[in-house]
C-alpha cells in the first residue's frame, strides 16, 4: 500500500498538474452569411479565397515586380521578421526552465585565521579546493513553468501570425500606392493635353477678338480654363512625385531599372477571385489568429498565477571531490556529495499574488474583447469590399456614358461657335464639364481598383491553412 502511493505521489511530481483554464474561442457574434441587397452582386463561386496567393490574382507585371522587390527590402517586414525570431528565443528560454540544469563548478579559497579565532589559538591559513557538478530542477507539480511555456509558445505564434498580417497589408499597400502612381500619371497626361486644347482655343479667341468677332468676355473666360489646366497640371506634377516617393518607401529602395511596362488601368488588373465564402473563412485572416494566439497566451497566464499560490519544490545537488590542497583534489577519498531539496511556501506577500491574478484574468478578458472586435471589423472590412465590388461595375459605365455625353457636348458647341450660332461661353461650358468627367471616370476606376484590392485583403488571400496547422504542430512538438 504504501509502494502504491509512493509510485502515485512520484508520478503525480513528474507528471504534474495544469492549472490553466480550459481554452474555450469565444463566438463570433458575426453573421453566417454576408450581407445581401442592392448593392451587392451574388458571391462568385469558386475554391477557398485565403488559398489564392496574390501572384495569381495580380495580372499587372510591373505590379508583381514591385511587390517581390518590397517582400525582399521592405523594412517593417524586416522588423515584423526579427520580432518572431525574438518571441522564438523567449519560448525556448521558457521552455528550458523545465529541464533540470547541469553545470560544472571549480573553485577555490584560502583565508587567513587569526590566533584569538583559531580553534588552536594559533594564526594559520585554511585552504579549499572543489571541483563539482551541481544539478538543479523544480518539480512542475503544479504545472506553473508548464503555463509559462505554453504562453511564450502562444505569444511566438502570435508574432508570426502578425508578420503574416504585415504581409499580407504590405502587398495591399503596395497595391494601392502603384495604382494611386499610375492614376495620377493619367491624371497629368490629361491635365497637359487638356491645357494645350485650352491655349489653342485661347490663341483662336484673342485672334477673333482682336479681328472683332469676339468679346473681351469671351478672352477672359478662355484665360480662365487655361489658367485652371496649369493649376491641375501643378497639382498633378507634384502629386506623381509624392506618389513614387511613398511607393518606394514601400518598397525599400528605388524602382528596379529593368521595370517591365504595366498593364492600361482600363483593361483587367486582377483575376477574378471568389467571395461566395462563409464568414467563418474569416477566422484564418492572420490578425485574427495573431489575437486568438494572443488569448490562448492570456490565458496559459492564468495558469501560471494560480500555481504561484502552491509550494513550490526544487531539486539540488551537487557531487565532485573536495580537499584542502590543490593537489589532493583527484586523491583517494576526496570525494564528496551533497543533497539539498527545498519547498517554499507563500504564507504572506501583501496580496501580491492574488493582484498577479487579478491581472491575468482582466488581461484575458481584454484579449478576448480584441479577439471579438477583430472578426467584427474584419466581418465590415469584407461587406465593405463586397458592397464596392457590386455597385462600382455600374458606376464606372454610367461615368463613362457621362464622358461621351460631354464629349458630344464639346463636339457640338464647338461647331455651333464656329458656324457663328452660339457664343464661346458655350464652348468654355463644355470643355470644364468635359475635362471634369475625364478626371472623375480616371478616380472611380482607381477607387474600383482599390477596393478590389482590399476585397482581396479582407479575404485573408494569400494564406495557406495547412501552411499553419504545420508551423503550429511544429512548436507544439517542442513542448515537453
Amino acid at each position: 500500500m504504501k509502494l502504491k502511493i509512493l509510485s502515485v505521489a512520484v508520478a503525480f511530481a513528474l507528471g504534474g498538474c495544469s492549472l490553466i483554464p480550459d481554452d474555450q474561442r469565444p463566438v463570433a457574434e458575426i453573421p453566417a452569411t454576408w450581407p445581401q441587397g442592392a448593392a451587392y452582386a451574388a458571391p462568385a463561386p469558386g475554391g477557398d479565397a485565403s488559398a489564392l496567393a496574390w501572384q495569381a490574382v495580380f495580372q499587372d507585371p510591373a505590379l508583381k515586380c514591385l511587390v517581390e522587390q518590397a517582400l525582399a527590402s521592405n523594412t517593417d517586414l524586416r522588423q515584423a521578421a526579427l520580432n518572431v525570431e525574438a518571441y522564438r528565443a523567449l519560448h525556448r528560454i521558457q521552455r528550458a526552465e523545465q529541464f533540470p540544469s547541469v553545470g560544472l563548478g571549480a573553485g577555490g579559497s584560502r583565508q587567513r585565521m587569526p590566533a584569538d579565532l583559531s580553534p588552536t589559538g594559533e594564526a594559520n591559513i585554511q585552504s579549499q579546493y572543489q571541483v563539482a557538478f551541481g544539478v538543479s530542477y523544480e518539480l512542475d507539480v503544479f504545472g506553473r513553468l508548464r503555463s509559462l511555456s505554453r504562453a511564450a509558445a502562444e505569444q511566438y505564434l502570435a508574432s508570426d501570425a502578425a508578420r503574416q498580417s504585415v504581409q499580407m497589408s504590405l502587398v495591399a499597400d503596395v497595391a494601392g500606392a502603384y495604382l494611386a502612381w499610375r492614376s495620377d500619371q493619367e491624371q497629368l497626361t490629361l491635365a497637359r493635353s487638356t491645357f494645350k486644347a485650352q491655349a489653342a482655343g485661347q490663341a483662336l479667341v484673342e485672334d477673333r477678338f482682336n479681328n472683332g468677332t469676339a468679346s473681351q468676355i469671351d478672352v477672359r473666360q478662355a484665360r480662365t480654363l487655361v489658367s485652371q489646366a496649369q493649376v491641375q497640371e501643378s497639382l498633378y506634377t507634384r502629386q506623381v512625385a509624392q506618389d513614387l516617393n511613398a511607393l518606394e518607401r514601400l518598397l525599400g529602395g528605388r524602382l528596379p531599372a529593368d521595370l517591365p511596362p504595366g498593364r492600361p488601368l482600363a483593361e483587367p488588373m486582377f483575376t477574378a477571385f471568389p467571395t461566395g465564402l462563409s464568414s467563418q473563412a474569416l477566422l484564418r485572416r492572420p490578425d485574427i489568429r495573431a489575437a486568438e494566439h494572443r488569448l490562448l497566451a492570456a490565458n496559459a497566464d492564468i495558469g501560471a498565477a494560480r500555481a504561484a499560490f502552491f509550494p513550490s519544490i526544487t531539486l539540488t545537488g551537487a557531487a565532485g571531490t573536495s580537499s584542502a590542497e590543490l593537489d589532493g583534489l583527484f586523491k583517494g577519498g576526496s570525494g564528496m556529495w551533497q543533497f539539498m531539496p527545498q519547498i517554499n511556501l507563500p504564507i504572506f506577500n501583501a496580496g501580491r499574488l492574488k493582484a498577479d491574478l487579478d491581472y491575468a484574468r482582466i488581461r484575458r478578458d481584454m484579449n478576448v474583447a480584441a479577439y471579438e472586435g477583430a472578426i467584427q471589423s474584419a466581418f465590415r472590412e469584407v461587406a465593405d469590399g463586397l458592397a464596392a465590388r457590386g455597385t462600382y461595375g455600374q458606376q464606372l459605365q454610367s461615368q463613362r456614358g457621362r464622358v461621351e455625353d460631354n464629349q458630344a457636348y464639346y463636339d457640338l458647341a464647338r461647331q455651333r461657335y464656329d458656324e457663328g450660332v452660339d457664343s464661346y461661353m458655350a464652348v468654355l461650358d463644355a470643355q470644364r464639364e468635359l475635362f471634369a468627367a475625364q478626371q472623375q471616370l480616371i478616380q472611380n476606376r482607381l477607387d474600383q481598383l482599390v477596393a478590389e484590392v482590399n476585397l482581396f485583403k479582407a479575404l485573408g488571400g494569400g494564406w495557406r491553412s495547412e501552411t499553419v496547422a504545420s508551423h503550429q504542430e511544429n512548436v507544439a512538438s517542442q513542448q515537453p
